[in-house]
């Protein structure tokens, strides 16, 4: 670990940000072959120390990058990338691209059709470069799998990138990519965003389409990771917008922009924070005192600051039944071909899913509504609540989770990362910005959960925490440690 930002020795190109890049390929100064070839200079340069993209389709990116040329796109539609590479997770489809879930049973899988998000966003003008790791399923906060191995943290990389979008955010945060997929459920894309200290949001449910076999669920969303608020409210352009194949998404808002809402940020936010929601959460001193002063910086800059939370009964139970759906329904009709390579963390959530009685459900879904309806009232007075993205700071990748924080003993695999529950449960949008650096010179994220659909506000209110923090910040080399 280090106490000062470590350096980047990559190309000039890949420590621009998103948005300064597509200018330059609107105008004409770049072509998006230039952006492949730097990309890819980066990739292998980087890859043997934190294996974020183990699977890349150059071939592929060529052939987009040489029809995309060959037309001239629309360059004032909302979120269009002009041609721009970046990374999409390994748990969606990319037509003749290995996908393999992070399990055995589909090592060998090459989608013949996209998932409908890839689709939409090779539309806009993305140019999918690879594939980023992600724990099996994207079933945890480390990243690591049977078939493509463990990506680590770019920071030092003994320690763990979090997950389950791990390998989006440390490819990210080496400069691989301007911008990256990524999906959430427990903080899957919070938590890597916050431990490699990159942006992540997490939208509100429908914002994104994408496909799913439980389409009608709620709790699980896509959404866009990035360097910077300003690059990740551009991927959130790119991604907005109905899909029918999608029975929860909604058109895209006709105000304006994301993008155009984080230029317009001001630091004169309402802010509402909670240090542990009310005795749910755990946070270690170091983190929860960092946290602090970074509150104390923005009431400086002009935000007005209030520790309060809103009453949120069974809040933990009650996510812990719908994750509990939620696995029972991906397991309800997997063949054992697929199901018996499963790690056993996966196996453990299926068997409380299936052990779910109706009232068990019945009371989560009475619940989420109580907690969702508190925090509507929260938000007639601030703008944001603010707590951490994560209560400790990264462990080793050697530990799969964390079994103490704060002090206190847990027994769950899921118990040390509680801050991501409340807004998966309410439905609400969420992201970590970067406030580091956090102890030990190591990033640390500030969670903003925003009011519903209020994507808009909430990009606005991390755009002002990252101008008071300093933020953005350039990509780094990776510190590569020893254990």
């Amino acid at each position: 670990m280090t106490e000062t930002r470590p350096v980047f020795t990559g190309p000039a190109l890949c420590a621009l940000q998103a948005h300064e890049v597509v200018a330059m390929l609107k105008r004409g100064d770049i072509t998006p072959r230039d952006c492949i070839d730097a990309a890819l200079t980066r990739i292998a340069s980087v890859e043997p120390a934190i294996n974020a993209i183990p699977t890349l389709c150059e071939d592929r990116a060529r052939g987009a990058a040489d029809a995309l040329e060959s037309t001239s796109g629309n360059s004032d539609v909302a979120g269009w990338l002009a041609g721009l590479p970046l990374g999409i997770k390994d748990l969606s489809d990319v037509a003749g691209v290995r996908t393999t879930y992070g399990t055995k049973g589909y090592a060998d899988q090459i989608p013949r059709t996209s998932d409908t998000l890839v689709t939409r966003i090779e539309a806009r003008g993305g140019i999918v470069i690879g594939k980023t790791n992600t724990p099996e399923f994207g079933a945890g906060a480390n990243t690591f799998n049977d078939v493509l191995g463990i990506t680590r943290n770019p920071w030092d990389t003994t320690l763990n990138a979090g997950g389950s979008s791990g390998g989006a955010a440390a490819s990210l945060v080496t400069g691989e990519t301007w911008l990256s997929h990524g999906s959430d459920h427990g903080g899957s894309l919070r938590t890597p965003a916050g431990f490699c200290g990159i942006v992540g949001l997490r939208p509100s449910p429908g914002r994104v389409a994408a496909d799913s076999d439980s389409a009608f669920m709620i709790e699980s969303n896509d959404g866009p990771m990035a360097r910077s608020v300003r690059d990740c409210a551009l991927f959130l352009d790119t991604m907005a917008g109905f899909n029918p194949a999608s029975p929860i998404s909604y058109p895209a808002d006709q105000a304006g922009s994301f993008e155009d809402a984080v230029i317009r940020a001001t630091p004169n936010i309402k802010i509402a924070f909670s240090a542990d929601l009310n005795g749910m959460a755990q946070t270690d001193a170091d983190v929860l005192s960092h946290l602090r002063s970074v509150m104390h910086r923005m009431e400086a800059a002009g935000a007005s600051v209030d520790e309060t939370c809103p009453e949120l009964p069974h809040l933990e139970r009650t996510y812990h039944t719908l994750r509990g759906i939620g696995f029972a329904i991906m397991a309800r009709r997997m063949p054992e071909d697929i199901s018996r390579h499963l790690k056993a963390t996966i196996h453990q959530n299926i068997a409380r899913g299936r052990a779910l009685d109706i009232d068990n459900i019945a009371d989560a879904h009475l619940d989420r509504t109580i907690i969702y309806n508190n925090m509507l009232r929260l938000f007639d007075d601030f703008d944001v609540l603010a707590c951490p993205t994560v209560g400790c700071m990264p462990h080793p990748q050697s530990q799969e989770w964390v079994g103490e924080v704060g002090g206190q003993t847990l027994a769950g695999y899921m118990d040390w990362l509680r801050f991501a529950f409340l807004a998966t449960t309410a439905g609400l949008p969420a992201m970590s910005v970067p406030v580091g650096p956090g102890p030990g010179g190591l990033p640390i994220g500030l969670q903003l959960i925003g009011k519903p659909r209020g994507e808009a506000a909430l990009l606005a209110a991390g755009r002002a925490v990252e101008m008071v923090m300093g933020g953005p910040l350039p990509p780094i080399d990776p510190v590569v440690t020893h254990s």
